[in-house]
């Protein structure tokens, strides 16, 4: 008689067995030439997307973009960021997003990889660092991705440090990025962790949060697996100072804490320049 637990191990591996393996070669730059126009005229139309100081980024050469994420399963400031990075530094300079497995596996979705988008693992990152590119992840995921519209303005990665071990083994510096606005294109009201967990799912798909928001066209958005309609909410991303993580006596805490502040202050600072919230 099959179990409990091993009907979940069963569920977990079907999963697993169908998420994407990355695939580095599937960015294309003549397709994210051939779109970026119409992309970024959507972008500056809807979302009046407002990208600085991208001149912090290092010219060439791997690099670890690290963000605040915003928007539910339909982020803005990743679509935002793609756009003005491949606009800035050419579509020829390799850059890769990181996103969860159920956004790289979702069938309507596999576009993304032409842009660059790949499963999130330690793994997927580390590769993309060795071949050269710059990489961009953000360290919340879904518990920050979700958190309520009325903490829109709080970084909070959830204590996951990872990012900071990627970058030290990888020799390569970290690029806070700060972000603000996406967290208006809905109205989150709850992450939703005690329903993941009630339904399994942060075992089963890793998904740490089933969110509950009101949001286009659902109205009551629950689990928000379908995306939604954004509102034509202002988004606004600011690059800070790059940060070195080459002294090993430096701890990883402290380093987290570094690039949590610069983040803070970043969104901070472009939080006291909005007036209203969606209209920015």
């Amino acid at each position: 008689m099959v179990g409990a637990a091993d009907a979940l191990q069963w569920a977990r591996r079907q999963i697993s067995e169908r998420v994407p393996k990355a695939d580095l070669d599937q960015r294309d730059p003549d397709f994210i030439r051939d779109q970026l126009p119409g992309t970024w005229l959507l972008a500056s139309l809807y979302f009046r997307a407002d990208v600085r100081h991208l001149d912090r980024i290092p010219p060439a050469g791997p690099v670890l973009l690290v963000g605040n994420h915003s928007g539910g399963n339909v982020p803005p400031d990743t679509f935002v960021f793609t756009l003005a990075f491949c606009s800035y530094f050419g579509v020829e300079r390799p850059f890769y997003q990181l996103a969860h497995n159920l956004v790289t596996a979702y069938p309507p979705l596999r576009w993304l990889r032409k842009f660059g988008t790949v499963a999130a693992s330690p793994e997927n990152a580390r590769r993309a660092l060795e071949s050269g590119a710059a990489v961009l992840v953000y360290p919340g995921g879904d518990y920050e991705v979700y958190r309520p519209s009325w903490q829109r303005h709080v970084v909070d990665f959830g204590g996951r440090m990872g990012f900071v071990r990627l970058a030290r083994e990888a020799g390569v510096p970290i690029v806070p990025v700060a972000a603000v606005g996406g967290q208006e294109t809905a109205l989150f009201l709850t992450r939703g962790q005690g329903l993941a967990r009630l339904l399994r799912l942060d075992k089963i798909a890793r998904l740490k949060s089933v969110p509950i928001s009101l949001a286009l066209p659902w109205g009551l958005n629950v689990g928000d697996l379908l995306g939604h309609i954004p509102l034509p909410a202002k988004i606004v991303i600011e690059v800070q100072e790059p940060i070195t993580v080459h002294d090993p006596d430096v701890q990883d805490r402290a380093v987290y804490d570094e690039v949590i502040a610069s983040l803070q202050a970043g969104v901070n600072r472009l939080a006291a320049e909005r007036r209203f919230p969606v209209l920015g």
